[in-house]
């Protein structure tokens, strides 16, 4: 069968599946992230609505921690936004990678140069995503260890006032 000029058979059909593979095998991975990233956005934003709730009730000084900690809670929902924009990004050049691989089995010459390009870029926002939920994980845990020694001084202060 002649498709564009070139011949197509079975034995070049299954060579540009077995090729398609290796990107959709990594957009398996990406959309693993993206999964991890929104349940972490998740968290982020039921811990963002309770502190707003305490807030509400919350005394003077109480309210100045509050207030800090939605600031410190803000900094990491951008964080997770940024990282789930990124592998949504890769996803897409991902996809458009493996469009590319088909066409380039049918028509070759620029498409070649487009898929480098195109996968280049997939890796490229998989690795800023990546990088984005290391920051986000990074503030996550100072922030943790922050509340500990925050809760740590209070209850020295009150065993020590008693």
């Amino acid at each position: 069968m002649l498709l564009f000029g070139s011949e197509i058979t079975l034995d070049f059909v299954a060579r540009v599946i077995q090729m398609s593979l290796t990107p959709v095998f990594l957009l398996t991975g990406l959309a693993t992230l993206l999964n991890v990233f929104s349940t972490r956005l998740a968290r982020v934003t039921t811990k963002a609505d309770q502190t707003i709730k305490d807030l509400a009730s919350a005394e003077t000084g109480a309210a100045e921690v509050l207030r800090d900690q939605l600031v410190y809670l803000r900094r990491r929902s951008l964080a997770l936004d940024i990282a789930v924009i990124l592998i949504a990004i890769a996803g897409a050049a991902t996809c458009t990678t493996v469009l590319l691989l088909f066409l380039g089995g049918v028509s070759g010459g620029l498409v070649g140069q487009m898929l480098l390009w195109v996968f280049a870029g997939a890796i490229t926002c998989a690795l800023g995503a990546i990088a984005a939920y290391a920051g986000e994980m990074l503030m996550a845990g100072t922030g943790i260890r922050a509340e500990l020694l925050h809760g740590a001084r209070r209850h020295l202060s009150r065993h020590h006032d008693s």
